[in-house]
């Protein structure tokens, strides 16, 4: 991994952790190892590194929805491992948030322009979740049953950030993939509900 790389990386690590305003150049510097004049060689701005993290996250977003749509042909299966992310990442949920939420919300309360340019990561899950829900048959429903699942997502992560409470996540994947069991009776996923 180049320098570049690495100090996208440790950005969106603390942007995550401590959060976009509180992160300064020097904790970037010093999580990367590196002097503030190699850190100005690569991005000049603070914008220019959010920038950069945002692109990474949609990046990684991709990637990640392409594995998925390639471990499985059911787009059920497919739309329960996004439930599972809250499960998968429950940790980190619990310490800081949803990553895509948390930097949204701060973004929007500093009125900040790059708050659009976040939010593209929501609408690849929105459009990707729509998607399946499509391929399930429920054309005009579909997105409306993934702005469902969205809320679900961010509602558990909030409240997992509030209480640390890793039964609550549990107990709410599990009712969500109930509630797509019984919303789309007459698709029989492979995994069933959990």
């Amino acid at each position: 991994m180049g320098t570049r790389e690495q100090i996208v990386d440790a950005a969106n690590r603390l942007f995550y952790q401590q959060g976009f305003e509180a992160t300064s150049f020097a904790a970037i510097a010093e999580a990367v190892g590196i002097s503030r004049g190699n850190f100005y060689y690569h991005f000049k701005t603070k914008d220019e590194i959010l920038q950069a993290v945002i692109e990474a996250r949609l990046a990684s977003t991709r990637q990640m929805l392409a594995e998925w749509a390639g471990d499985s042909a059911d787009p059920l299966v497919r739309v329960r491992r996004f439930i599972e992310i809250v499960i998968t990442n429950r940790g980190d949920i619990e310490r800081y948030g949803c990553p895509v939420g948390t930097l949204t919300n701060e973004l929007a309360k500093l009125d900040h322009p790059a708050r659009a340019h976040a939010v593209g990561v929501f609408e690849l899950f929105r459009a990707w979740l729509c998607e399946q829900f499509e391929e399930l048959g429920a054309d005009t429903q579909a997105d409306d049953l993934a702005m469902h699942v969205l809320a679900f997502s961010q509602g558990v992560a909030t409240l997992s950030n509030a209480f640390h409470d890793s039964d609550f996540v549990s107990r709410e994947a599990y009712r969500i993939n109930t509630w797509l069991t019984e919303r789309l009776p007459s698709h029989t996923a492979a995994d069933g509900a959990r």
